[in-house]
């Protein structure tokens, strides 16, 4: 991919971050990526950034060590993210009677990205927090059209072998009435 595939194709990369509830205004923003090393491949229609990545883009933020961007032949995007940890934030908008929206923060080894499906996955060392709560476990999903996740010990993998944990805040309540 030539340099200005490149940016277009990180562009897209981080549109297809943005979660079911995520902040709508990230969409228009523009996308500004930071690292040590650029390569691309035209013929495999591959784009690797290098060294201490840094992709933004209104609200979200991913940082890597590695991300290592493909493109189909549709124009779809799919992205890998590696570090030690790979992380991504991005501030939700707010769900009614919040007026403000509260921060998604993930991390993981790795961090897998698909425009196609509209889905992230982590893999390994797996830790998502929202608002309050929180979930942990080798594999999380993400599913950013229906606001689905799911958290094992691993992809395909029961978890009979070891144990997932959350913390889930309890949400106040409407005063009873007459009181």
């Amino acid at each position: 991919m030539k340099p200005a595939a490149a940016l277009a194709c990180a562009s897209t990369l981080l549109a297809a971050c943005g979660l079911a509830l995520a902040e709508r205004a990230d969409r228009d923003m523009p996308t500004q990526i930071e690292a040590n090393k650029m390569s691309a491949d035209d013929a495999r229609r591959m784009t690797i950034f290098e060294g201490s990545v840094v992709l933004t883009r209104g609200t979200i933020r991913l940082a890597a060590e590695r991300v290592v961007v493909r493109q189909d032949a549709e124009g779809f995007q799919h992205a890998t993210a590696t570090g030690k940890p790979a992380r991504f934030r991005q501030r939700q908008d707010p769900k009614p009677p919040d007026t403000e929206g509260v921060w998604l923060e993930a991390e993981a080894l790795r961090i897998e990205v698909d425009d196609r499906s509209g889905r992230i996955e982590l893999y390994d060392s797996a830790h998502v927090k929202r608002g309050g709560d929180e979930v942990a476990g080798d594999y999380i999903l993400l599913d950013q059209r229906s606001d689905y996740f799911s958290v094992s010990t691993g992809k395909d993998v029961p978890a009979a072998g070891g144990r997932v944990k959350a913390v889930i805040q309890a949400k106040p309540r409407p005063p009873e009435p007459g009181k």
